[in-house]
C-alpha cells in the first residue's frame, strides 16, 4: 500500500501537532515497513526526524519545486502529486481544497473545536481560517480520525457530520517518553534548572484556556513545596504573574521556558505531582506524558480529561481552587495513594503507545 501525509507539522512544528505526526508516521514505518510512506512537506528541517526519516528506504520526502509558492502547493497542488497513492492523510486537520481529484481514499485527522467552543479565546480571522479548512476537510474526507471521543462528539455537533464516518483514534507520546529515565538525567535536569527538592508541576502553554492561575491560586492554600511551571508565556502570564508578586508566592514558582523533548521526562518524572486544569483540551497530551513517567495525576473534570486520565487520576472542579488545594494535601500526605494511583496510572498509560496507535491506524487504513 502507498500512504501519502501531509506532513509538514513533522518537520516544522516542535511540539503539539509536530509531535502527533511525528510519532505516528514513525510508529507506522517501523511496525509496517512492507508499506511505502510519502511524505509532503513545504520544505524540511534539520532536526532528529528529519535526519533519521531520510535514511529508510520506504519513505519518499516530496517538496514542492518551488518554495515560493508552498502554500499554494499545500493547498492545491499536492493533489496533483497522488497518482499512485492509495491512501492520503491529512495530519493536521486539514486537506488539499481539490482533493476530490484524488481517486484514493481521503483521512484527516482533527485534534479539536476549540475555536468553535471558545471563540472568544481566538482572534476573528483565525477562527475564519481555521473554519473554512477544517469545515472544508471534515466534508470531504472519506474518514475523518477523532483524537478523543470529546473532539468527535465537537464534529457531529459543529458540523452536523454522520457519527459513523468519525473513528476515535488516541494519540501517543513523542519518542523520549519511553525510554529508561535514570537518576543521573533527573539530577541532571534538577542542576540544571536548579529545580526544587519537592515540586508540583504544571506543563503547558500559559494562556487564559489552560487555566494556570487556578493552580497558583491553591498553591498559596498549601504550604512547604513549590510550583515548576513549564511552557510558552502568552498574554495571560501577566495575570498570573501579578497574583504570584501579590501574594508572595515569588521564591515558590519556577517559571521554565525552551526546555527541550529530551529534558522534559526527567522533569515529570521527579514532580511530587503532576496537575493540568485546563479548561477544555482536544485531548490533553501532558496528562499521557505525566502517567507514562510515573508521576500522579490531578486535571479537570468532564471533556476529553477522563479519556486520557482514564479511572486513577484525581478529577477536580478546574475554577475551584480551594477542592485543588485538598486534593494535593491529600495526595502530599499519602505515599500509599500516591503509589496506587502511579502504577494504575501507568497501566492506563500504555493503551497509547505508539505501537498500539500505529495497529489502530493501519487497521483503518486497510479497511
Amino acid at each position: 500500500m502507498n500512504i501519502a501525509f501531509d506532513a509538514k507539522r513533522a518537520f516544522l512544528n516542535a511540539s503539539g501537532l509536530g509531535n502527533y505526526s511525528r510519532s505516528l508516521i514513525k510508529s507506522l514505518s517501523q511496525n509496517f515497513p512492507q508499506h511505502y510512506y510519502s511524505l509532503f512537506t513545504p520544505q524540511t528541517s534539520s532536526n532528529n526526524f528529519a535526519q533519521n526519516i531520510v535514511k529508510q528506504k520506504k519513505i519518499s520526502i516530496i517538496e514542492p519545486a518551488n518554495k515560493t509558492f508552498s502554500a499554494y502547493w499545500r493547498s492545491f497542488g499536492i493533489t496533483n502529486q497522488l497518482k499512485n497513492i492509495d491512501v492520503y492523510h491529512g495530519l493536521s486537520n486539514e486537506l488539499p481544497f481539490n482533493i476530490k481529484l484524488f481517486k484514493g481514499k481521503k483521512i484527516v485527522t482533527i485534534h479539536d473545536l476549540i475555536f468553535l467552543r471558545h471563540p472568544k479565546l481566538y482572534p476573528i480571522i483565525d477562527r475564519e481560517i481555521y473554519s473554512l479548512k477544517f469545515k472544508s476537510a471534515c466534508s470531504k474526507a472519506d474518514q475523518i480520525v477523532a483524537v478523543s471521543q470529546q473532539t468527535k462528539d465537537d464534529i457531529v455537533e459543529f458540523y452536523g457530520t454522520p457519527a459513523e464516518k468519525i473513528k476515535v483514534i488516541y494519540q501517543s507520546c513523542d519518542e523520549p517518553y519511553y525510554k529508561e529515565i535514570s537518576e543521573e538525567d533527573i539530577q541532571d535536569a534538577k542542576k540544571k534548572y536548579n529545580l526544587p527538592a519537592d515540586y508540583l508541576l504544571y506543563v503547558g502553554t500559559i494562556e487564559e484556556r489552560k487555566n494556570l492561575l487556578t493552580l497558583i491560586k491553591a498553591l498559596s492554600l498549601v504550604k512547604h513545596i513549590s510550583l515548576v511551571v513549564v511552557g510558552k508565556q502568552k498574554d495571560y502570564f501577566k495575570k498570573v504573574i501579578e497574583y504570584v508578586n501579590a501574594n508572595g508566592l515569588n521564591k515558590r514558582v519556577l517559571f521554565l521556558n525552551n526546555i527541550t523533548a529530551q529534558e522534559l521526562p526527567p522533569i515529570y518524572k521527579s514532580a511530587s505531582v503532576f496537575i493540568y486544569p485546563s479548561l477544555y483540551e482536544g485531548f490533553g497530551i501532558p496528562i499521557i506524558e505525566a502517567l507514562t513517567c510515573k508521576t500522579p495525576v490531578i486535571t479537570s473534570k468532564n471533556g476529553c480529561f477522563e479519556e486520557s486520565g482514564g479511572k486513577s487520576t484525581i478529577y477536580i472542579d478546574p475554577l475551584n481552587h480551594e477542592q485543588l488545594a485538598d486534593e494535593i494535601e491529600k495526595l502530599l500526605s499519602s505515599s500509599a495513594l500516591r503509589k496506587q494511583i502511579v502504577e494504575a496510572g501507568f497501566e492506563h498509560s500504555k493503551k497509547f503507545r505508539p505501537e498500539a496507535i500505529a495497529h489502530d491506524m493501519m487497521n483503518l487504513y486497510t479497511k
